[in-house]
């Protein structure tokens, strides 16, 4: 198969969809690679690099939507890129419909075939192998973030995460169990900040409990618990999932007005549309706003800025799908359950239950989506 990679050209969006590493793999599996010049520049790599691991060095995106028959990204494609996008083609991404209905019909009219990594399951038919990764890196940056939010100079309450002896440390409240939650935690009670992470599976929360051992504390995640920490929080960390679907809106604009002026809330699910009422997408540029006296990191595309890190990590986990889909094609995505699981879109159909039923549009199951061809 023709494997093309273009640059990514969402704002500061500096990772790359396959690293050199990824494209002698690829290539070594009897595929062919086009890259796009300078697609490797926000993790260091120059077009040599890529050429030596046995790719071909194109001059523009458009001759590599024009001429690739699977398309590798790392973010959603932008409207300039959807309209380079045809029939036959897969398209492997992050694409994140649930809250954006414009790319969702920019995808349904170019006829592409669509899989996203944020659903494709693994083996065991509910963890998110493609996802994790990035979550990994979002959980940790988050606290960083947070860290210089609470910062007086950027609006926040003037805190030390982990406090100095004598002074107490802030509270940080991670709402969301998972992959996030769980690295933000750990982030967090390493600077030793006061950690209590929110979340509704009770086997979760014991698997949460025995991990940290006490240096973090869990609660159920009832609405009156939310509202007691969201009070008495000077960190929140929003990291909730709905695989596919957009994310609920948790701490309401309402609860806002109990927390401490300065507090922040950091935004991780804001790829799926936020789990903050009062949430919106932000920018590496401008990362923060404030509410009510709150600030809000909402930076939709937080592993970007740390490419090098984002897309090795990623393409680890990438990549045997990648050389799956090259392999089978189209036609192959039927017998591979966790591709067909992050088929969203095939030949103008809706073919993802949670993504359709976030955009109220029809939907057409996968496998009957394919059958149809």
């Amino acid at each position: 198969m023709l494997v093309g990679v273009p640059k990514e050209i969402k704002v500061h969006e500096y990772r790359v969809g396959l690293t050199p590493e990824a494209v002698r793999e690829f290539v070594a599996a009897g595929n062919q690679v086009i890259v796009e010049t300078g697609a490797g520049a926000g993790i260091n790599t120059t077009d040599a690099v890529y050429k030596e691991a046995g790719a071909t060095i194109v001059p523009t995106a458009d001759e590599v939507f024009a001429k690739a028959e699977m398309i590798v990204k790392v973010k959603e494609p932008q409207p300039s890129e959807w309209v380079k996008l045809r029939e036959n083609q897969i398209l492997f991404t992050y694409l994140h419909l649930a809250p954006d209905p414009e790319q969702a019909k920019g995808l349904l009219a170019s006829g592409v075939t669509a899989i996203a990594y944020e659903t494709v399951l693994g083996p065991d038919g509910t963890s998110l192998p493609l996802l994790a990764p990035m979550s990994e890196v979002a959980g940790r940056l988050a606290i960083e973030a947070a860290g210089s939010a609470l910062q007086r100079h950027s609006g926040g309450r003037g805190m030390l995460l982990g406090g100095v002896p004598g002074v107490l440390p802030a509270k940080v409240m991670v709402l969301g169990g998972g992959v996030v939650g769980t690295h933000a935690a750990r982030m967090a009670a390493g600077l030793g900040a006061d950690v209590i992470i929110l979340d509704r599976s009770l086997p979760r929360l014991r698997q949460l409990d025995e991990l940290f051992q006490g240096r973090a504390k869990t609660r159920f995640a009832s609405s009156m618990a939310i509202e007691e920490e969201v009070r008495a929080a000077d960190v929140i960390i929003g990291a909730v999932l709905v695989p596919g679907a957009s994310a609920p809106r948790l701490v309401t604009e309402a609860m806002l007005k109990t927390m401490k002026p300065g507090a922040v809330l950091v935004d991780v699910a804001i790829d799926q549309g936020g789990c903050f009422e009062t949430s919106h997408a932000t920018t590496h540029a401008a990362p923060t706003y404030v509410v009510d006296g709150i600030v809000h990191y909402c930076v939709a595309n937080m592993p970007g800025a740390v490419p090098y890190t984002s897309s090795h990590a990623l393409n680890n986990a990438t990549l045997p799908y990648g050389l799956a889909l090259a392999a089978g094609g189209i036609k192959g995505i039927a017998g591979h359950p966790g591709l067909l699981s992050g088929l969203n879109v095939h030949r103008g159909q809706l073919t993802h239950p949670a993504v359709a039923a976030s955009l109220k549009l029809d939907l057409k199951p996968a496998e009957k989506a394919l059958a149809a061809g």
